[in-house]
């Protein structure tokens, strides 16, 4: 994408009477920048969609081979695959989906949705210090997930809804009111979670988007406690996992990317959660700054227990993002980390990496652009990178499901 976006109109000189109009007067310009951006990078609907699969990652994806791919094709068994360049099969992830649940009907563990006694599994991607690769995170989880097979839905918790723009939508224009996680935990003529759900390009992973009506959660709340309600379905911190039980069923993992903030939010967030993944550069400034988020966590949830609420997770593990091998001081602090909490920490780390960023630069993850569109080498690494966290995180999922 050039430096400077096409079809840039000059903008009327801002009103800067006050520094809130004149903020506003930016505001509104940027948003009309990215709205043209956006219908730019995806014509011509100005919405965002997956790539075909090659075969081979199609085959990776339901865990069979490519020849078993081609024989379903020969044979006319299951979807039809696009023919490209010298009769190369591509998939839609539809079709990735369709495939996998056609093997099942013979051999049941290709399917990955849960079974009866299986509990939703609901993993909090959270810390309070910005930069930590939280929303990264949190994005590519939700998207390895959809794609192995896993009913995901991803929900967005922070009012600046960065996880929301990466997925596809842009906050102040395609997101109204009452259509973020707010108007389901509202304390007033809430709306059922189901309504507030959006279905995405990404086959298999929902969305509930955010944007800044979530902050009226920080707000309202403090009033509501000054006001004594004590009936239980006014707890403040039980609403979100009240919300995402009204949907139980549907989804087998929820992937909640919490504020950069210990607030209400975060704290309903932690409550709802049966996993958390706390995301750490492996800065001293991040390490300290965690270490004071720990000890807010540790003294609020006992706050929370205290008043009935229930903060027992399947798995808690600490992240280490953004992280260069070769730097020596950050080693340091990983090897640190992993004396003072041992299997706590991921056993993977997610690398630092241009590729992340390159794409981040048309609004995409990784796991969309494609290998032809980055450097190859320094795509491989990374999505290899972001490969084996992912698939660790399904492993301890699996783990807390009790299967093999």
């Amino acid at each position: 994408m050039p430096n400077q976006p096409a079809n840039v109109e000059t903008a009327e000189p801002a009103d800067t009477s006050s520094l809130s109009s004149a903020v506003e007067a930016d505001a509104q310009l940027l948003s009309a920048q990215l709205q043209d951006i956006r219908s730019r990078l995806f014509p011509p609907s100005s919405t965002k969609t997956l790539r075909k699969l090659g075969s081979g990652e199609a085959a990776k994806l339901i865990g069979c081979s490519d020849g078993y791919l081609r024989q379903l094709d020969l044979s006319g068994e299951g979807p039809t695959p696009e023919k490209g360049v010298a009769g190369r099969r591509l998939y839609t992830l539809e079709q990735v989906h369709e495939i996998r649940e056609l093997m099942a009907k013979v051999k049941p563990t290709y399917s990955r949705h849960r079974k009866t006694g299986e509990r939703l599994q609901v993993i909090a991607v959270t810390n309070f210090k910005g930069g930590s690769g939280k929303t990264t995170t949190a994005a590519h989880l939700a998207q390895y997930l959809a794609m192995r097979g896993y009913r995901t839905l991803a929900l967005d918790l922070d009012p600046q809804a960065s996880l929301t723009s990466l997925l596809g939508l842009q906050p102040e224009f395609d997101v109204g009111p009452n259509e973020t996680l707010y108007g389901a935990i509202k304390y007033e003529d809430e709306a059922p979670l189901k309504d507030v759900i959006r279905k995405t390009y990404f086959a298999g992973l929902d969305l509930v988007p955010a944007n800044l009506e979530l902050q009226e959660f920080e707000h309202e709340t403090p009033r509501v406690l000054a006001e004594k309600r004590r009936s239980s379905d006014r707890l403040f911190f039980a609403r979100v996992a009240h919300a995402l039980a009204t949907v139980d069923e549907d989804y087998d993992v929820v992937v909640l990317d919490c504020p950069p903030a210990l607030g209400f939010l975060t704290l309903s967030a932690l409550c709802a959660a049966r996993s958390v993944l706390i995301t750490i550069h492996p800065q001293m400034l991040d390490v300290a700054s965690m270490s004071q988020f720990l000890h807010m966590t540790a003294n609020l949830l006992a706050v929370v227990e205290k008043a009935g609420g229930d903060a027992n997770y399947d798995f808690l593990r600490y992240l280490v993002t953004r992280y260069e091998p070769q730097d020596g001081p950050q080693t340091r602090i990983v090897g640190l980390m992993r004396s003072l909490f041992g299997e706590r920490v991921m056993t993977n780390p997610m690398l630092k990496s241009t590729a992340v960023a390159d794409a981040g630069i048309t609004k995409q993850t990784l796991y969309e652009v494609g290998r032809e569109n980055i450097t190859r080498s320094t795509y491989d690494r990374a999505i290899e990178s972001l490969d084996a966290v992912n698939s660790e995180v399904e492993e301890l999922i699996r783990a807390a499901w009790g299967r093999a």
